[in-house]
């Protein structure tokens, strides 16, 4: 009996084998440089550098939630009215100040480093720009019925489930009505 799904050995990405060496670098490497500014500043320089980049990390998440939010309602209150909601600006999203704000809670010199450089405004914009066309590369050499597909079916379907009206839905019923006895009669719907 075939199944259609292919029996080969998948061939191992290179992000999967290389992705915990570089984590690993990266961890040896921010411990490395704060023992190193710990020998010159102090102990407690270091804790204070890592407890301020910390708050600075929390204030930015948190301005950027709001930021979020602000803009999910006024969306929201476009959308009751009737106005088409206004196109968001390319790099004007919050996800990069999120990144940058997780960036400079984790302890580490260098994480605090990339955190500050991520809000800046044009470095914000050029790593927006780099993963659209990144994401964009990806989706257009996606093979049919793959990861792409999900994102088509995704637009089609409301997040509750629901199909959007006029749409059809291909598929086929099985029916076993072979099924004889006292449970196979109506039953109603269980309430909380």
């Amino acid at each position: 009996m075939t199944t259609g799904i292919s029996t080969a050995p998948r061939r191992r990405s290179p992000v999967r084998t290389f992705l915990p060496l570089a984590v690993a670098a990266w961890l040896i490497l921010e411990i490395w440089l704060l023992s190193l500014v710990a020998s010159q500043a102090g102990g407690l320089a270091v804790a204070a550098l890592l407890a301020g980049a910390m708050v600075l990390g929390v204030v930015v998440i948190k301005r950027a939630g709001r930021r979020a939010f602000k803009n999910l309602t006024e969306t929201f209150q476009q959308a009751q009215r009737g106005v088409p909601p206004t196109p968001q600006q390319p790099g004007g999203g919050n996800g990069l100040t999120m990144l940058a704000g997780l960036l400079l809670i984790m302890p580490g010199l260098l994480s605090d480093a990339a955190g500050l450089l991520l809000l800046l405004p044009p470095v914000r914009a050029l790593v927006s720009r780099r993963a659209a066309r990144s994401l964009e590369r990806k989706m257009a050499s996606a093979p049919a019925g793959s990861f792409g597909d999900a994102f088509q079916q995704a637009r089609i379907h409301y997040p509750d489930g629901k199909v959007v009206p006029g749409e059809v839905i291909q598929g086929e019923v099985v029916r076993d009505d072979r099924q004889q006895g006292p449970d196979t009669g109506y039953r109603p719907p269980l309430t909380p």
